[in-house]
């Protein structure tokens, strides 16, 4: 059991060391993962957060957002049980979604603020950019239920988790803000038994 635990909190590095030294950026892109469908799916809505920003910034929209925070918990506890997939880690992954969509408005906050040339010059509109997400919520239930069987803490896992992870950040060019904000929103992808 001790070699267990010890391979699963090592397996994440030791693959990410070396698909990093062995497997040059264009080799990775060709990686595959049976978690890239949801890998994929969260990295999707961590670029939508780009639009999230540039909607509230420079208006009295807070990042913070507990209303529809709660709202979209409550619709992902809902659909996981007309699903049949575990609504607890549901819950938790969507709550990671949210959580990672607030590092990149706020990353970007920072970065439009001290760089005023940098903001953008047209706000989306948010009602819009929510119906995204909700399709990106289809999505990701979707990704969730053809998912279930892997997502469970074992070395399994934590492999095509990293896998996919480092597949979609050399795909989809993602600068360090998004990479740090994609971290955050797959960290329950692996959930206990």
């Amino acid at each position: 059991m001790t070699s267990i635990r010890r391979f699963v909190t090592i397996a994440p590095v030791a693959v990410g060391i070396l698909v990093a030294t062995a497997a040059p950026p264009a080799a990775a892109t060709q990686a595959t993962s049976a978690l890239s469908p949801l890998t994929d799916v969260a990295i999707a809505r961590v670029l939508v957060g780009d639009q999230v920003a540039a909607a509230k910034f420079g208006t009295d929209q807070p990042i913070d957002d507990p209303v529809r925070e709660q709202q979209v918990l409550d619709q992902a506890r809902q659909q996981a049980l007309a699903l049949g997939i575990d609504p607890e880690a549901t819950v938790a992954f969507f709550q990671d979604q949210i959580s990672a969509s607030k590092v990149v408005q706020r990353g970007l906050f920072r970065q439009w603020t001290a760089h005023p040339d940098q903001a953008p010059t047209t706000r989306p509109d948010l009602a819009t950019i929510r119906q995204e997400l909700d399709q990106i919520t289809t999505r990701i239930m979707s990704a969730l239920k053809s998912t279930q069987d892997i997502r469970h803490r074992t070395p399994r896992c934590y492999v095509e988790l990293v896998t996919a992870k480092l597949s979609g950040e050399f795909t989809n060019h993602l600068d360090a803000l998004h990479r740090r904000a994609l971290n955050v929103a797959v960290a329950s992808v692996c959930t206990p038994q």
